[in-house]
């Protein structure tokens, strides 16, 4: 019994040594590794203003401000349908009526509205909602297929319409909040909120086309072509048009056309009749590492210049061949797409500043764009244009005009940007105005030859028909 008390104490005064010596640890533990506590949630809210900033993101006035000016637009186009070979050489057949739509952007109180052109393409009767379920017949104004732009006009006998201001396209910054706002499938204007995920975006992979897009995750899906693309100003920065999408809906990649080419656009269809362009008059090349090696190029962005056009705005203002353009106006440039973008803004006998890199220095130098004639033919999906002499003597022709882009992905899979045509249906083309001439008396139903000299210097000959 003595024995079990002895064995009692001893166990009893060993647990309470080690339950001190553990409480002792435990203590030291905690004071070393607890972090400070504090009383601030650790989540941050969508509307979370940084310290200094101005003001909280809100997208409601934006949208008060925008909806009731973005507009359905209904395509009706009249297709006949031959029932007999009589019919179908004879351009007889039942009419029936096809139906498209999509979406457009007010954009003055007297009823001009910006939309796409592949939206309004060979209507026959146009039609536009407002948000307000108010319906009118609409008139084609103009349309440029390359940039995918069309102006039509609506009237109203009581008073002036809800419009969206233009705003400066080149003063959207990556990461900036924007709304689409879209009239999809007559279900009056619908808003939806993203950033711009990039600019100067060239989709020519896809789009058969060198024109600079702005990027947004806002969420456009068929029915918003030609809706509008604002700032938390309620301020158009650009016109949605593209998206890209292996099922054809949205997966968080949009397209707009910049607001700043839009009015440009617009504008040449008001005071011309068609959109007036302006060129620099330079071949452009891509930054490789041989012509780096080679002209010493200290530079990895901007856009080099391969070659100079004589008599052109860039031959007149000095700009010579290894030059790299690194900005336009004080913007900086630093791919192709930037410059078509900017280019794309601007007008026959602009002045540009160019700021180049030339030796390893930085040079500027005023540049007067001249005009770009060209002309499209509608029917193959391609532009063309004007030659000089020293142009053509260069490669051995007397006669013909360039394809300078493609409109379609159909055309843009034979690469026939950089060709030269030197006949239409067995007729020789020495301008634009021969190829418009043909083009017009040419029996529609009939297969179009087209005779040409492409990029490796081989004549060639397609038939489409």
């Amino acid at each position: 019994m003595k024995q079990t008390v002895q064995l009692f104490i001893v166990a009893l005064f060993a647990g309470a040594i080690t339950l001190g010596g553990y409480t002792l640890l435990q203590k030291d533990e905690t004071q070393f590794f607890t972090p400070e506590v504090t009383t601030e949630t650790s989540f941050i809210p969508t509307n979370f203003t940084a310290v200094g900033a101005e003001t909280v993101t809100d997208f409601t006035k934006a949208a008060e401000m925008t909806v009731h000016a973005v507009v359905h637009v209904k395509n009706i186009t009249v297709s006949r349908q031959p029932t007999n070979i009589f019919e179908y050489f004879s351009g007889g057949g039942q009419p029936r009526p096809i139906i498209g739509s999509g979406s457009g952007v007010i954009i003055s109180p007297d009823g001009y509205i910006v939309t796409n052109n592949h939206v309004i393409a060979n209507a026959t009767n146009l039609q536009v909602t407002l948000n307000d379920n108010r319906t009118f017949e609409a008139e084609l104004i103009g349309a440029d297929p390359a940039t995918d732009i069309a102006l039509i006009k609506i009237k109203d006998q009581e008073g002036g319409f809800p419009y969206i201001p233009f705003g400066d396209s080149n003063d959207a910054k990556v990461g900036e909040w924007v709304l689409a706002v879209g009239n999809p499938f007559n279900l009056t204007s619908t808003v939806t909120a993203g950033i711009i995920s990039a600019k100067s975006r060239n989709l020519a992979q896809f789009e058969g086309t060198a024109q600079s897009f702005i990027q947004t995750d806002a969420a456009v899906n068929r029915g918003n072509s030609g809706g509008a693309l604002v700032n938390t100003r309620g301020e158009l920065i650009g016109i949605n048009t593209a998206i890209t999408s292996e099922t054809g809906s949205y997966v968080g990649y949009a397209f707009a056309v910049p607001s700043n080419n839009a009015r440009k656009v617009i504008e040449d269809i008001l005071e011309y009749g068609n959109v007036q362009r302006g060129i620099l008059g330079i071949q452009v090349g891509s930054l490789t590492r041989d012509l780096i090696e080679h002209y010493g190029i200290s530079e990895t962005q901007g856009v080099f210049v391969g070659g100079v056009e004589k008599g052109s705005g860039a031959d007149k203002g000095g700009l010579k061949q290894g030059d790299v353009i690194k900005a336009l106006d004080g913007i900086r440039i630093t791919k192709f797409a930037d410059l078509a973008g900017y280019i794309g803004s601007k007008r026959p006998n602009d002045v540009v500043e160019v700021t180049v890199l030339r030796n390893g220095r930085d040079k500027n130098l005023s540049v007067v764009l001249t005009k770009l004639e060209t002309t499209t033919i509608e029917d193959l999906g391609i532009e063309v244009k004007n030659l000089n002499a020293e142009d053509l003597k260069s490669r051995g022709l007397k006669n013909g005009v360039m394809v300078t882009r493609t409109l379609t992905p159909e055309i843009a899979q034979y690469q026939l940007e950089g060709i030269i045509i030197t006949q239409l249906n067995d007729q020789d083309i020495k301008n634009i105005d021969d190829v418009n001439r043909i083009m017009a008396n040419r029996n529609q139903r009939s297969p179009i030859k087209m005779t040409f000299l492409n990029t490796q210097g081989q004549m060639n000959t397609f038939i489409f028909r």
